[in-house]
């Protein structure tokens, strides 16, 4: 049903009886509630802000925190407006929340709010969120979404960042993994510098950013690290040979669906169903009829996306490696399987950030 031109409020709480129980010292936040601050009109955008400014820290980050992750969870869940409110919070983790919410928003008008947060905020996790939400707008850049000369000055702000030897290395990790989605040599370049680097975070970063340019150069790379010994890696490979739609990369991906560290193992298993084929089809229906449940379910979200972006038969058939270079590069990778094999087997690290999702754990 649809009221006054807004989704009519269907749950437990309504708007002002929810701001009452906000400036109370109950603590619970369920959605019953929060949903109340959805789709707020700007009148009541400012009864919420008297109310919020009289709210403790620690209060004002939760809920923000809360918001944010029920915008994720609920697509009906919109608190576009508030976010918008809280990107001049005088409390740094609201100011993330806020950026990391508005992660659906494609209005151009964010772009100079996160620049400006990029370049001044005081807090670095501040600007490593806007540095991620610029690389959003690159993409649209990108893809003629939205006018070229955002991209140009988005990419402006981002290099300066990545060549400040003073700024954060988070914030310069945000950055190049933001600007990897312009694929020219300057940006091949920076990936390539960040790869060599000796913190094993930046070269995550830089395995991510492979990833997400699409280059094909990076296919060799990335699919070598499917065999570090860090989990960390392990999973930027994994991610980023599916969206580099690496087919020689199958095999080993499917070994790692087993591997003892969740979160790789549910980034090869996603992988899987983004490169497609009978051998990988293949393998997410035998862990779909497995016993480990959370497993399944990602195989089937895996799944249900590769015959979407199928759209036809052809799944049933294997359409072969693209090129005779990738038939060398699955040689090359044969043969770090049979190395890989004839090592002892050791007990790994887990990642140290467990139940996160992965673009938390990043």
């Amino acid at each position: 049903m649809v009221m006054s031109g807004r989704p009519e409020k269907m749950f437990d709480a309504d708007f002002r009886s929810a701001l009452k129980y906000l400036a109370g010292e109950k603590v619970s936040l369920a959605p019953s509630l929060l949903f109340a601050f959805s789709d707020v009109t700007r009148g009541e955008l400012q009864e919420f802000a008297e109310v919020w400014q009289t709210l403790p820290t620690d209060r004002r980050t939760r809920i923000s925190q809360a918001m944010m992750e029920l915008a994720e969870e609920r697509i009906e869940a919109d608190f576009t407006r508030i976010f918008r409110y809280l990107l001049d919070d005088e409390d740094a983790p609201v100011r993330v929340n806020a950026i990391n919410g508005l992660w659906e928003d494609e209005d151009p008008a964010l772009i100079r709010q996160f620049i400006g947060a990029l370049r001044s905020d005081p807090d670095a996790q501040v600007r490593a969120a806007a540095a991620e939400g610029l690389g959003r707008f690159l993409l649209l850049s990108e893809t003629k979404r939205i006018p070229a000369s955002d991209g140009d000055e988005i990419q402006t702000a981002l290099l300066a960042v990545i060549r400040n030897g003073g700024e954060d290395r988070l914030v310069r990790r945000r950055a190049m993994e933001a600007i990897a989605y312009v694929g020219d040599e300057t940006v091949r370049n920076i990936v390539a510098a960040a790869y060599a680097d000796d913190d094993a975070k930046m070269r995550a970063s830089a395995i991510f950013a492979m990833g997400r340019s699409a280059d094909p150069y990076w296919k060799r790379t990335v699919a070598q690290e499917l065999y570090s010994p860090d989990p960390q890696i392990r999973f930027e490979a994994a991610r980023a040979v599916g969206e580099l739609e690496f087919k020689a990369a199958v095999p080993r991906l499917i070994e790692l669906a087993d591997d003892p560290d969740r979160e790789v193992s549910s980034a090869a298993i996603t992988s899987l169903g983004l490169i497609g084929g009978k051998l990988a089809r293949q393998a997410l229906t035998t862990i779909i009829d497995g016993e480990d449940e959370v497993a399944r379910e990602i195989a089937q979200d895996a799944l249900d996306e590769l015959e979407f972006a199928s759209g036809s038969n052809m799944l049933l058939v294997d359409i072969g490696l693209e090129s005779e270079e990738e038939a060398l590069l699955a040689e090359e990778l044969e043969d770090l399987d049979d190395e890989f094999q004839q090592e002892d087997d050791e007990p790994r690290d887990l990642l140290d950030d467990g139940g996160l999702s992965p673009r938390r754990r990043r």
